[in-house]
């Protein structure tokens, strides 16, 4: 599997099947920003809910090919290898990547497990060998990887964009700065709030008073 990071905003990902996998399938997408279609005769009370909200399009119909009509990714989330056998040919005629719950041999992509911090995305994956050993090593990163590392990356961007602007340095220096920034302390200082540490040590990097947007950065956590 080549690993990739998908750009599926406002793009139209349709769904087959309306259980607790398609369900699972579609917060996914939903937490990408994607627009959903889902097809099935009858869906999870979740799943009607964000109708009834909107939120995704539902076709309360059997799968029929028309249904992926616009689609940019396709997943097959139904009991019915008939069902699911028909999604994949008709995926594959259209030139359409499409993923089959159960079915990693015939998935042109997986979903890794994933959890978010902000900007910052981690995933595992185990080319649906295993997802148990997945939601596993998942756990682990949900504990080790805090709120904090979303607001570090907020730093990070902001320290970025001027260090970029500076054409006075050259791109080796540049790059020793960025390096310089990510202190081993920093999260440490960024999970309590040492806002005092974080400006001296940046001070200390650019020889200079360094003004941090703190609205922008404070606002990653509650």
């Amino acid at each position: 599997m080549y690993s990739i990071c998908l750009n599926i905003s406002g793009k139209l990902c349709v769904v087959i099947g309306g259980g607790r996998v398609a369900e699972r399938k579609i917060q996914g997408i939903l937490a990408g920003s994607g627009s959903v279609r889902v097809v099935s005769p009858a869906i999870t009370t979740t799943l009607y809910d964000l109708v009834s909200q909107k939120v995704i399009e539902w076709r309360e119909k059997p799968y029929s090919v028309t249904d992926l009509e616009g689609a940019f990714l396709v997943f097959a989330a139904t009991d019915s290898h008939q069902v699911q056998s028909a999604v994949l040919q008709d995926a594959r005629a259209a030139g359409l990547l499409v993923n089959i719950a159960d079915n990693p041999a015939a998935c042109d992509f997986q979903v890794p497990a994933s959890i978010r911090r902000g900007d910052l995305t981690l995933s595992v994956a185990t080319q649906g060998k295993s997802p148990a050993v997945a939601a596993m090593v998942k756990r682990r990163l949900e504990h080790d990887f805090g709120d904090e590392y979303a607001q570090l990356t907020v730093l990070a961007s902001l320290l970025r964009d001027r260090i970029l602007a500076e054409d006075a340095l050259s791109h080796e220096e540049k790059k020793i700065l960025f390096q310089k920034i990510l202190h081993d302390d920093m999260i440490d200082w960024l999970r309590h709030r040492h806002w005092d540490r974080i400006q001296q040590h940046l001070e200390s990097v650019f020889g200079r008073p360094v003004d941090l947007d703190m609205e922008t950065l404070t606002k990653e956590t509650p």
